[in-house]
């Protein structure tokens, strides 16, 4: 049995391959056409999941969409109207598109399959997931527990915005729900943007800017924008927000709320956005503690399973780790609408088909479920970009590499399969050593060209996580946040007169380029089982330093997607001051690359 999955038109688009209940293939369409968060049909992310089939379309026995299309029409012309006149202008700019196209946007499927090889008839029988119900299938589903919690936040799907239901065994059964426009996705959006930064994008800045603020306007925010009740159900005011009806997020009543202090895109960061970061992360936080202390309370089940954007907040994951109510989290890696598609596909074989599901292991595999390249390709591509490498064998290169990190350089890894999701979990990655003081603002500045505040995460030995961290458990997915021991960190009390991005220059621990300003890390766990590879890289850095972490940032530069092929990975190689590229086997070293090969491609891509 053979089932594709397909989240498309919003953002994110991806698709997924089950065969007989197993996750095969998943990709974002991203990936291959170098657009960040490309929302369009993915016609790429499909042809590499037939290929993983056997490459014909007829082999497919269902196709599934992540969410439907007609009960999201339904909200969008309900709020209109229910906010008239001041929808005229949204409402304006909306209709001709969904009269045009998302109305009928099984007919735009049929089409778009066609266009793939599929038959007339399989397009007739696209199957339709909801968005929340995806988003759900795709936590539990791949999850190790036989029963489960399972708790989706996002900023809306076609009318939820949260949604409660429990798993166990094949089955999934939404027992609560909050409907748009009441929404922690679109209440941490709303800050986002008044912060400067991109909606649907820009989210992980500004929990990454909160340690640098102060929480002092949580108590505005909880008085005046959402009332939380002590299950952590809410309501907000949407006297202070305009996406309902406006073509922004807030509106002019907000901005005196908060002292007028709107940021625009790239001005420069002022204390009250640091201030502002901290609060509403505090209360994001605060919300998802209660609701997950009531959902224990009410039906002691140990084992909880996250998914939507707001899983992606692994701050807020920390939290609920910290209360120490339930044995297992397991959020899921590509929680946002990327993993609709592996979702959507899930639901369909155990919910629509009623097929049974055998727990017991993390199906996602490591995530590791995207294209992998033969060293033929590898080797054709660097030749065709006229490259300088060299060939070595397996476990040479590890040697090599650890050496070179030891030295204190900055190195591309590229191996195997690409990650599904939005984290690079040690194939298209970047990695340096993590002792080095200097190394996050170098990262930062100079070879991902993005703002310097930015953390990075560490990538450690599965087995070692708890010597260095207060942390016990796998995080093989870096969606879990937690401080480093005590006993790891270098000074205390600190400088007290530093404050806001001047706290960077505060070395904290052993480890001072992954340790955030808040002695926080966003760990990875890596096991030998799901990366051999990265895993013995780690142990060889381990037995040259005593130190068994490394940083691991994604392989891309800023605003750029993730890279997939040998010859993104070279390009952002030579367009950055990153020292040595892996690609498998193959060695290139910066300074013996020909010129010609460098270029300052910052340009092709809009800024995150």
């Amino acid at each position: 049995m053979k089932i594709l999955g397909i989240s498309a038109y919003y953002h994110d688009s991806s698709a997924t391959l089950i065969v007989d209940g197993k996750i095969v293939a998943a990709a974002q369409e991203e990936r291959f056409t170098r657009i960040k968060h490309d929302s369009a049909f993915p016609v790429e992310s499909i042809k590499y999941c037939l290929q993983q089939s056997g490459g014909s379309a007829s082999e497919i026995d269902h196709v599934v969409f992540f969410e439907k299309p007609f009960l999201k029409f339904e909200r969008l012309l309900e709020t209109y109207l229910a906010f008239t006149p001041h929808g005229f202008r949204s409402f304006c700019k909306a209709m001709p598109l969904w009269l045009r196209e998302k109305l009928f946007q099984k007919n735009l499927l049929q089409s778009e399959l066609r266009d793939l090889g599929f038959t007339k008839q399989q397009g007739k029988n696209v199957l339709f997931s909801s968005h929340h119900l995806s988003h759900a299938a795709s936590a539990f589903y791949p999850s190790p527990f036989d029963k489960a919690l399972v708790l989706t936040m996002d900023g809306v799907g076609e009318w939820d915005t949260t949604t409660v239901y429990i798993g166990s065994g094949n089955e999934l059964k939404k027992i609560k729900e909050l409907h748009f426009p009441h929404s922690l996705g679109l209440l941490y959006s709303a800050f986002t943007y008044y912060c400067g930064f991109k909606v649907n994008s820009g989210e992980y800045k500004l929990m990454g800017l909160a340690p640098y603020g102060k929480p002092r306007f949580t108590a505005l925010i909880k008085k005046h924008l959402i009332d939380v009740k002590d299950d952590g159900s809410f309501r907000l005011d949407m006297s202070y927000f305009d996406y309902c009806t406006g073509l922004t997020m807030t509106n002019k009543k907000f901005d005196e709320l908060f002292e007028n202090s709107f940021r625009g895109p790239e001005a420069d960061l002022q204390q009250v956005h640091m201030d502002l970061a901290a609060s509403i992360q505090t209360v994001l936080e605060e919300v998802i503690v209660k609701i997950c202390c009531d959902l224990y309370a009410q039906h002691g089940i140990k084992n909880l399973c996250l998914a939507g954007g707001v899983a992606l907040n692994c701050v807020a994951n920390g939290k609920i780790h910290k209360l120490d109510i339930f044995k297992n989290i397991w959020v899921q890696p590509a929680a946002g609408d990327a993993g609709g598609s592996l979702g959507a596909a899930l639901a369909a074989y155990h919910l629509f088909l009623k097929m049974p599901r055998n727990a017991g292991a993390d199906a996602m595999q490591g995530s590791y479920l995207g294209p992998e390249f033969s060293e033929q390709e590898i080797e054709k591509s660097l030749k065709d970009a006229k490259a300088v490498f060299r060939k070595t064998t397996h476990g040479e290169a590890e040697q090599f590499t650890a050496h070179e990190l030891v030295a204190g350089k900055v190195i591309g890894w590229f191996q195997g399969r690409m990650e599904f999701g939005p984290r690079a979990l040690g194939n298209r990655s970047i990695i340096a050593d993590a002792r080095n003081s200097e190394m996050q603002k170098k990262m930062n500045l100079k070879i991902k060209f993005r703002e310097s505040f930015r953390p990075f995460a560490p990538a450690i030995l599965e087995g070692d996580v708890g010597e260095w961290f207060e942390y016990d458990r796998e995080s093989p997915y870096m969606l879990m946040v937690a401080k480093v021991k005590k006993e790891k960190l270098l000074t205390s009390p600190y400088n007290t007169s530093r404050t806001g991005i001047d706290l960077l220059n505060e070395v904290r621990s052993q480890v001072p380029a992954v340790t955030h300003v808040d002695n926080s890390a966003r760990i990875q766990t890596v096991s030998a089982v799901t990366n051999a590879r990265f895993h013995s890289l780690l142990s060889l850095f381990k037995s040259k330093t005593g130190t068994p972490l490394l940083i691991n940032t994604s392989f891309n530069i800023r605003g750029e997607p993730i890279v997939c092929t040998p010859a993104d990975a070279y390009r952002c190689f030579m367009g950055t001051d990153m020292d040595v590229l892996i690609i498998e086997n193959f060695i290139l070293v910066k300074e013996e690359q020909p010129n010609e090969g460098a270029k300052d491609y910052r340009n092709d891509f809009s800024l995150d």
